[in-house]
């Protein structure tokens, strides 16, 4: 049954951007289902506050790592303390991204450059150093979160678009070369997912949360657990032939053609 296939039990996961929405209810999911989380995101209050929780909620180990997942170093710190504290590293989530919108021709080099980092330099990071102890033990789980805008693109977001492409093709390319080492690696691209900072920042944008989901074949903007629930399935046994694939969930695709109602 694929319920035996879903337990984390002895299993290390690292979850960054953990502290708050599609991080957080991913890492909450790994600890209930047993495994010792490490949770990284730059706000150490935060952190430490999410990492607390979620010890209560779910009874296992959950670490909090500071970490600026654009700085190498700190990348490379917080896969090492990770494997200090537990002796391995089992699954990867790259959950950390973002972006600031704007029109292709007022992208400021900086700020493309700053996009790229944030939404694929530091999933190459992480992979690559997280990837050198899955090698060695010969087995690891990699999940990085895209978004739609890397499937379809978005206007406004040239340079999170791009990057978000690139991950997909960097995960496909992950997996069919560290295949041979046990490893897989998968991508979830999420569509109009309703986390706190999300919402937050369609209300700055003066868009209506409402009419968004209503827009959606489900009528319906996603939550952080419908997200969690993809991302998890992915890092679990009961997915141990699924390599290299990107699966949205967006409460279904939006089509052109004739008016239905």
């Amino acid at each position: 049954m694929i319920t035996d296939h879903l337990s984390f039990t002895g299993k290390v996961a690292i979850v960054t951007g953990g502290g708050t929405g599609i991080g957080y209810a991913t890492a909450l999911q790994l600890a209930k289902l047993g495994a010792s989380v490490v949770i990284a995101s730059r706000t150490a209050d935060e952190l430490e506050a999410a990492a607390a929780l979620m010890a209560a909620e779910s009874g296992s180990r959950c670490l909090a790592v500071p970490t600026d997942v654009k700085d190498e170093d700190a990348i490379i710190r917080m896969v090492q303390r990770t494997v200090d504290a537990f002796g391995r590293v089992d699954v990867l989530i790259n959950n950390a991204g973002g972006t600031r919108m704007g029109p292709l021709e007022s992208i400021p080099t900086r700020g493309w450059d700053s996009i790229f980092d944030l939404n694929m330099k530091s999933a190459y990071l992480c992979t690559r150093e997280a990837g050198k102890h899955m090698m060695a033990q010969k087995s690891g789980a990699i999940v990085s979160i895209s978004s739609g805008a890397g499937i379809n693109g978005v206007k406004g977001g040239a340079h999170y678009s791009a990057a978000k492409s690139a991950l997909q093709m960097f995960t496909r390319v992950t997996a069919a070369e560290w295949g041979r080492y046990g490893i897989r690696a998968n991508c979830v691209a999420a569509g109009a997912i309703a986390s706190e900072r999300v919402s937050e920042a369609w209300k700055v944008a003066g868009l209506d949360e409402e009419q968004m989901g209503k827009a959606m074949p489900l009528g319906r903007t996603g939550t952080p657990d419908e997200m969690a629930n993809m991302i998890v399935f992915f890092a679990s046994d009961a997915a141990s032939y699924i390599s290299g694939e990107t699966i949205s969930v967006n409460g279904g695709p939006a089509l052109g053609g004739i008016a239905l109602d």
